[in-house]
């Protein structure tokens, strides 16, 4: 399985440096980032609202090593809210943060992440949308849920993940699938120890229905977060038979992932909310990306042999 070794080189400098420095990797790169500054990702967002698809936003940052950054971090999501006012999308173009990038793993850190995600969420109401809270590893999961229910006292429609590869998950949801809700369901993209998370693909898929079932069956706002064409087509059945209406939930799909598919869903009259990257620290989440789906790894390849 060369998904858990690609998890573990996402963690490594010596590998940073290597693909970094591969003359491909940019062009590939940009097959998954939007670019690296708000200016160019704006126009990305509004050809997207033109073709009827929903966006949220991720600023790229992560494993923020001291006060400064996480304020840097803070201050590049408020730029970004500024830059979508004029928009006027409202909560079609939200916005996603890693509480990580906030701070969260700094000496009281957990504080620290809450005031900065705060200002963010306060920001984004400002202009009419919301914001949703990225899962992370598996240790970072207990903070996030605490922020999260912290913020939605003051801002209800604040969002969160959670990973159907985590034992926890199917719990997490009974708890979270409550009136004004509003969940993102994956399957999970960190390497995972077996004490914590379903290590067998079948069983993850497993998980992820039943973890589906419960959010559709609840009185919140599920977000199905998948390329799978399988687990779109149980999505809506599981939706039909709780006898939910086409926008009482939406699905979420990678920006440069299944694009047709993408679109049909939309014209289908779908909630098809586009998750868009940007920034100049893309590695982790450039590798993730190929540790996900062995289409991912395979394009690289071909690009890296076509290059050569």
């Amino acid at each position: 399985m060369l998904g858990p070794v690609i998890l573990a080189a996402s963690r490594s400098d010596a590998m940073r440096r290597a693909v970094s420095a591969a003359p491909v990797t940019k062009p590939v790169v940009n097959r998954f980032i939007a670019g690296e500054s708000v200016d160019e990702t704006i126009p990305v967002v509004r050809s997207m609202a033109d073709n009827g698809l929903e966006i949220t936003l991720d600023v790229l940052g992560e494993d923020i090593t001291d006060r400064a950054e996480a304020l840097t971090a803070r201050d590049a999501y408020l730029r970004l809210i500024e830059a979508l006012a004029p928009l006027e999308l409202g909560e079609r173009a939200e916005m996603s943060v890693k509480l990580s990038s906030f701070g969260q793993a700094l000496p009281g850190g957990h504080d620290l992440a809450l005031e900065n995600v705060t200002a963010v969420v306060e920001a984004a109401a400002a202009i009419g949308t919301t914001v949703t809270l990225d899962a992370e590893d598996h240790t970072t999961i207990d903070s996030m849920l605490a922020i999260h229910a912290e913020l939605r006292t003051r801002f209800p429609q604040t969002g969160a993940v959670v990973q159907s590869y985590l034992f926890r998950t199917e719990e997490d949801c009974r708890t979270l699938a409550a009136a004004g809700s509003r969940v993102r369901l994956v399957k999970g993209a960190y390497k995972e120890p077996a004490s914590v998370a379903y290590q067998d693909k079948s069983e993850v898929d497993k998980a992820y229905i039943r973890s589906l079932r419960i959010l559709m069956e609840g009185g919140g706002h599920p977000m199905v977060g998948t390329h799978d064409p399988r687990i779109v087509a149980i999505a809506q059945d599981i939706a039909r038979r709780a006898g939910r209406k086409l926008d009482e939930y939406e699905f979420q799909m990678l920006y440069g992932i299944r694009e047709a598919e993408q679109l049909r869903l939309a014209a289908e009259g779908h909630r098809m909310r586009v998750y868009i990257a940007y920034g100049t620290d893309w590695y982790g989440y450039f590798m993730r990306r190929l540790a996900e789906r062995p289409a991912n790894l395979a394009f690289f390849l071909r690009s890296l042999v076509t290059r050569g």
